[in-house]
């Protein structure tokens, strides 16, 4: 049976690494795992996470700090092992997570096999909201997707050979999440790789619980998005993990930002107004199936975050066109 090696890249992650590195060691040694070895990737700390990694049997490589897609491809390439389960230096494994994805890959043409999340920070409300989301997203992806994230996947080392490895121009700047891992996917798909979700597969998650450091990271998912489409047309429609509708909240954001300039015209208050209502109304099925699924009356502030949320999107969506535009990215 063939062997996993474990990548996790990090950056400035005391806070986290001692945990999420506490979850995984033990699977070194536990009779039955099919974990050989465990390779941290820094990409560039100022703090403390060069102590606190040096603390376990892992193996510790300096990476080029060139953002999370250049620390995995290190990482990857390194590994000794024919199976690579990445997941990142926030997120502490539950211990079947490992083997609920190693079920998964029954195949030669089972390029990668994705997992899920669980909630490390149930005591905000922001992060249960995200949290929340994301679970009802999950819940509703099929066994086979088009679409994984790189928190918590399994890939063959011979795939990501084949396809190239993560794309690390998706990345811009420190704090500043790509769509790396999503891109990597669709290649992966398109390669004529069959791509699993296994949901029972958990990693605990310090979700965001800073509200306006969220939305930044909101603008840098639109900006990134925005290149994605570019480059894989058909996504723009909708993948395993959203829809055409979620799309769309960016596009409506944006566009009530310029009836709002015209709105000194009874044509464009109309316009503002009917934009408005239409972005609005797009929050009401996620909330809908958010109070439905937690029973919280807290979750309908999941609707007036949706809507800032695709104003943030809409930002970086409009700086990502006019990035590709003028050929930046």
């Amino acid at each position: 049976m063939d062997g996993v090696s474990l990548v996790i890249p990090g950056k400035n992650c005391s806070r986290t690494i001692r945990e999420c590195l506490g979850a995984v060691v033990p699977l070194l040694s536990a009779g039955g795992t099919r974990l050989r070895e465990i390779i941290f990737v820094d990409d560039g700390s100022t703090d403390e996470t060069p102590r606190i990694v040096a603390e376990y049997p892992v193996r510790f490589i300096q990476g080029p700090a060139g953002g999370p897609g250049a620390a995995r491809n290190v990482g990857w390439r390194a590994a000794a092992q024919p199976l690579v389960w990445f997941i990142d230096s926030d997120c502490i494994a539950r211990p079947d997570a490992l083997e609920l994805l190693l079920a998964r890959m029954d195949g030669d043409r089972v390029g990668a096999v994705g997992g899920s999340y669980d909630n490390q920070v149930p005591h905000s409300l922001l992060g249960r909201i995200i949290h929340e989301e994301i679970m009802v997203r999950h819940s509703a992806m099929r066994a086979e997707v088009n679409f994984l994230g790189g928190f918590n996947v399994l890939y063959r080392r011979r795939v990501l050979e084949e396809v190239g490895g993560f794309d690390e121009r998706y990345f811009n700047g420190p704090g500043s999440p790509g769509a790396e891992d999503a891109e990597l996917g669709y290649r992966a798909h398109a390669a004529g790789y069959v791509l699993r979700f296994e949901f029972r597969s958990k990693v605990g998650h310090y979700h965001p619980t800073k509200f306006w450091r969220y939305m930044r990271t909101q603008r840098h998912h639109g900006y990134w998005r925005v290149n994605l489409h570019f480059r894989h047309p058909h996504t723009a429609g909708g993948d395993a993990y959203s829809s055409v509708v979620d799309h769309a909240q960016p596009v409506l954001a944006m566009a009530a930002v310029a009836c709002a300039a015209a709105a000194y015209w009874p044509i464009g208050r109309m316009a503002l107004a009917a934009v408005l209502g239409l972005l609005v109304l797009a929050q009401l099925p996620m909330t809908l199936r958010l109070l439905s699924r937690t029973g919280s009356a807290g979750m309908v502030c999941f609707a007036p975050m949706g809507i800032v949320r695709a104003f943030a999107r809409g930002i970086g969506m409009t700086v990502g066109v006019l990035a590709n535009r003028f050929r930046m990215v």
